[in-house]
């Protein structure tokens, strides 16, 4: 069994870390930078910087903070928000980034995805699905969560793989920031239909939730939010739980 990863996830809106429920209600949680060479410090196997409000005039700013991390930390980290074409992709992995990860303009046109593998490799290539569930169908949705979409998790996971993702990172949105356990089924079955990696996302509140995410929702990383920003899970305290419950951990 592959080592399975715990990843800090870092929300960035003006430059600085915020964290919310259900996709609203943000609060301050501190200097990216500093927190991301905190992480890696405690043993954080990934990290990943999403630029929630991406926009035109707010590019630079991010691009400047992707370059202070690369030069900060030592252990790989995605960045997200406002990628729309090759050409973004490659400023941010000429930043420092290791990988990027894209949602909306990857449903808005796939090929998209077949691009970035094509030139940049697969493994650069992480497809972001923020999903609801509704009348047990998965909808995915665009734009921070804002709008829904005719596509379903389990099928537009299946075509982003096929296109070329090197990744799927799937949020709940119902569990999002809630703290009451990830959406462990539909991990599973995400799980047992792709053969890339599945990062769980949204919903861990203890330690037992990210055991719960590798055992019953066979995920391959699980990353998480408040719970690290605010001091409630430390990483090397998590690890050695994990390990305690036969869990192979990096």
């Amino acid at each position: 069994m592959l080592a399975k990863r715990i990843i800090p996830c870092l929300d960035i809106k003006d430059g600085q870390t915020v964290k919310g429920t259900n996709f609203v209600n943000l609060r301050q949680a501190g200097d990216p930078v500093e927190l991301g060479r905190a992480y890696s410090m405690q043993g954080a196997d990934e990290l990943v910087y999403l630029d929630i409000t991406a926009s035109h005039e707010g590019r630079k700013t991010f691009t400047d903070l992707v370059k202070r991390v690369a030069e900060t930390i030592n252990i790989p980290f995605t960045v997200g928000g406002g990628i729309y074409e090759l050409k973004d992709v490659d400023r941010l992995l000429s930043a420092g980034a290791d990988k990027v990860s894209i949602n909306s303009a990857a449903l808005r046109r796939p090929e998209l995805i077949d691009e970035i593998a094509r030139n940049f490799g697969s493994q650069v290539c992480v497809i972001a699905v923020d999903a609801k569930e509704t009348d047990g169908i998965w909808k995915c949705y665009l734009n921070g969560g804002r709008i829904e979409t005719e596509k379903e998790l389990m099928s537009w996971s299946k075509e982003a793989q096929d296109r070329g993702a090197g990744e799927i990172l799937f949020t709940s949105m119902d569990h999002d920031g809630v703290k009451t356990g990830y959406a462990n089924k539909a991990l599973a079955e995400l799980a047992g239909l792709l053969s890339i990696p599945v990062i769980a996302s949204g919903g861990a509140g203890t330690m037992e939730h990210f055991r719960d995410a590798f055992t019953e929702g066979k995920a391959d990383a699980a990353l998480a939010a408040s719970v690290f920003h605010f001091g409630e899970i430390k990483i090397p305290e998590l690890k050695s739980y994990l390990c305690s419950q036969g869990i192979s951990i990096r």
